[in-house]
């Protein structure tokens, strides 16, 4: 069922709402202050039950220097160089255990999958406190700090993201051309993050991508995260203006304007978690070349294992490279 506009229409929304103006300085300034923290990769191996991968912990230092957790698998005894798919969370993820990361790794290639600070406690685990000495907690990050774009929480998630790219760049057997950013709902909102603040990437793939186009967004749902969202408003409603005004220095939307690297899209027209016009808001924002699979019968699931299906045969498209 649909639950947004026809899709005639979504296919030419766009979302009007003025982004900050100061929106480029802010993350300029912001990279800047965190390149001052060293990145520290450590890629250890881990004893593990599979023959046919290798699996290594990945620990490094995002935001302000707090040590941020995640999982390389690569194909068991294959030197490389490998294409990389870098693999964010959808919301309340963490990076759980590795034999729920296979796919891409039994497709040949190297998968970094990074944790998600504080989160990681709804469907599947998490090892990343946030802040530090604080394990991961149930969801409510979406209004974390939401009064101020200085401490608000994706403010460090999204420091994270980008540094966990340097982490794969710098990481033994990959091949640098082809490094893949992709994730699912908020997952999917990283992927377009990171291709607006970098330039180094060969692809992105957002799937049913979330934090977007959150006045819209408010407008046609309030299940899962927003409902989180549209209730603190509901209660803080004098600061509504105030909330509003950081939301938009995090919005995929503005983003996605800055993207340039291909990117494949996908959307549901039956989801009610990440509506379908704030969906299509980004892609239809985004100026690189792009495509979008339509899912007509599906909500936030997408393609599921198609979208995954995708992906890979989106990496393997990219060429031998090395």
């Amino acid at each position: 069922m649909n639950v947004d506009l026809p899709l005639a229409e979504l296919r030419g929304f766009t979302y009007d709402e003025p982004e900050p103006p100061d929106f480029d300085d802010f993350w300029r300034r912001t990279l800047a202050e965190q390149a001052a923290f060293p990145l520290d990769p450590v890629i250890t191996r881990v004893d593990h039950e599979f023959a046919t991968v290798d699996v290594f912990d990945v620990e490094f230092s995002g935001y302000g220097g707090a040590r941020v957790k995640g999982w390389l698998i690569r194909p068991a005894g294959v030197a490389g160089p490998l294409p990389a798919v870098v693999e964010y969370l959808g919301y309340g993820g963490g990076r759980g255990l590795p034999i729920e990361s296979l796919a891409y790794a039994s497709a040949g290639f190297a998968h970094f999958v990074m944790d998600t600070r504080g989160q990681g406690s709804t469907w599947r685990t998490g090892d990343t406190p946030d802040p530090a000495g604080t394990p991961p907690a149930n969801p409510g990050h979406l209004s974390r700090g939401i009064l101020d774009p200085e401490g608000y929480y994706y403010r460090r998630l999204y420091v994270d993201a980008y540094r966990f790219v340097d982490v794969v760049r710098g990481a033994e057997g990959i091949d640098r051309d082809r490094i893949v950013a992709t994730g699912r709902s908020q997952g999917g909102a990283l992927s377009v993050v990171v291709g607006g603040l970098r330039d180094d990437l060969a692809w992105i793939a957002p799937q049913v991508t979330f934090l977007a186009a959150f006045r819209r967004a408010l407008q046609v749902t309030e299940q899962g995260p927003l409902g989180e969202l549209k209730r603190w408003l509901a209660i803080h409603r004098t600061r509504a203006d105030r909330a509003f005004a950081t939301l938009g220095y995090f919005d995929a939307v503005y983003f996605a304007r800055r993207g340039r690297s291909p990117a494949s899209f996908c959307v549901g027209l039956g989801d009610v978690v990440a509506p379908p016009s704030t969906v299509f808001a980004v892609h239809n924002a985004y100026p690189g070349d792009k495509r979008m699979t339509v899912w007509e019968f599906n909500g936030h699931e997408g393609g599921g294992p198609e979208d995954q299906m995708r992906v890979i045969r989106e990496v393997r498209a990219l060429g031998t490279g090395g």
